[in-house]
């Protein structure tokens, strides 16, 4: 339970600094900006080949969860973003997956998002993906 909640405290810290550099004199806005991202969640979680993302490069994700889950809820309502269906799939830290050699590696979970747009710390709407 503690290694959860810490987590939790880590990406909330995060996404507080990340937030505080994007602003004019590293403070945050007394009034925060609300983006709402609408993305349809995947009939299923399942696994679907590499070669079939189409939505932009695949990312590797130190964690993944639902929009609706404690951590993915927290780090969402952090950075201001509403999303539209609880059950969609967030990749949580995530960066572009490494080619080395021809071959793509990613040591966590590889995925493939509709949204990658907010700075490796969470990508909105994945579905995992095979490398």
């Amino acid at each position: 339970m503690f290694s959860r909640v810490s987590t939790v405290a880590f990406y909330a810290l995060s996404a507080c600094a990340i937030l505080a550099a994007a602003t004019p004199g590293g403070q945050p806005t007394t009034h925060p900006v609300t983006t709402t991202v609408t993305v349809t969640a995947p009939a299923t979680t399942s696994t679907e080949p590499a070669s079939s993302c189409s939505t932009g490069p695949i990312q590797c994700c130190d964690d993944t969860t639902t929009a609706g889950s404690g951590t993915g809820a927290a780090i969402l309502g952090l950075l201001g973003i509403v999303v539209q269906d609880i059950n969609v799939l967030l990749g949580i830290t995530c960066s572009p997956v490494t080619i080395i050699g021809g071959v793509s590696t990613c040591d966590a979970q590889a995925v493939c998002c509709e949204d990658n747009s907010w700075g490796g710390l969470v990508s909105i709407g994945c579905v995992p993906v095979t490398l």
